[in-house]
């Protein structure tokens, strides 16, 4: 018998949203300033220590529970980045574990976040979307229990997520030391593509693919290696979230563009027009702290700001599998050198 499901008509879920995946995000000048007045508030009393808050724009929160443990907590949702229902959960899961893994931690419970547009989109999808977020969740050995929904104009999705880690191995923003190699997990360019797929419908089976990879096993081997400083590649695009761990650090880093991984097309789409206002944004809010090389043009300053969905981790060490792609420097005039 065919379900419902199965006999309706494909729907394009990007189109029911203005922005799309990490790309959607408030840009980071103006969510810096949001948040100004938040940074070292504390409760009256509390019998935990804060480990990691918004100090150092860490991926996720830290609490000390006991000796060596730690609580992790973050949450991240965003619009449809791609049209298929069962593949925008997954990725908006990955997405969201990502936070946990780039602190050093291991998921343990999640809980799932859910906005719909009940009169324009069918309880199916929503459905599906939720499955995808359930599968990832289970390949994670995390628990996806409950959540919240609400009806909404745009469609949304995402997780709140508990971790747990060992206070000894936290993975934070502010602990880049010089002389340190910089470690990509994860090529960069799905933010372009996904910008494309939702202007042309075209499908990206090798972005899908990075943007639904678990960082479970790149956190772990970090760990193994004895890293201590890393962040995701999300929103802010790669340039962005390495500005913010310089400048947490106090160090300079230096990014060689020719060592980049970039997903095939990507080029390509920016050649041909597909830049989000969120990658431009990024681009515009870093600019005036990097040392730029005489040879870095314009494409590929967009793309080393592409707005990334689930990308991989950034990390001051080398693990297996990842790619070398700069070095940590003292402090000097500029937070960041590209060339």
């Amino acid at each position: 018998m065919t379900s419902r499901l199965e006999s309706m008509t494909p729907v394009r879920l990007t189109q029911y949203a203005r922005g799309g995946g990490c790309a959607c995000k408030i840009p980071p000048g103006e969510l810096e300033a949001m948040v100004a007045g938040l940074v070292g508030a504390a409760p009256v009393t509390s019998s935990y220590d804060l480990l990691v808050g918004l100090d150092g724009g860490d991926d996720a929160a830290a609490v000390r529970l006991d000796g060596n443990t730690a609580i992790l907590a973050t949450t991240d949702f965003f619009t449809p980045v791609v049209d298929d229902a069962y593949d925008w959960g997954r990725i908006a899961a990955a997405n969201a574990l990502s936070d946990i893994y780039a602190m050093g931690g291991r998921p343990l419970l999640a809980v799932n976040l859910l906005a719909w547009p009940r009169d324009l989109l069918p309880p199916e999808l929503a459905g599906e979307v939720l499955r995808g977020g359930l599968d990832v969740c289970r390949l994670a050995a995390c628990h996806l229990a409950g959540g919240h929904s609400i009806d909404d104009a745009e469609p949304k999705y995402g997780l709140a997520v508990t971790g747990i880690a060992d206070v000894r191995e936290l993975i934070r923003n502010d602990a880049a030391e010089a002389g340190l190699p910089i470690t990509l997990t994860k090529p960069l360019g799905v933010g372009v593509l996904n910008n494309r797929h939702k202007a042309t419908g075209e499908v990206f089976p090798e972005a899908i693919d990075v943007m639904t990879t678990l960082n479970r096993a790149a956190g772990a081997a970090a760990i193994g290696a004895g890293i201590h400083a890393g962040t995701d590649v999300t929103g802010f695009g790669l340039l962005g979230h390495a500005f913010k761990m310089a400048r947490a650090s106090g160090v300079t880093i230096r990014i060689d563009p020719s060592a980049v991984p970039y997903v095939d097309g990507a080029r390509a789409a920016v050649r041909d027009g597909y830049v989000s206002g969120g990658t431009r944004r990024n681009l515009d809010w870093v600019d005036a702290h990097v040392q730029w090389g005489a040879k870095v043009g314009e494409e590929e300053r967009l793309l080393l700001a592409d707005a990334q969905t689930s990308g991989g981790l950034l990390l001051v060490g080398e693990i297996p599998g990842g790619t070398v792609i700069g070095e940590v420097l003292p402090r000097s005039e500029h937070a960041l050198v590209v060339r």
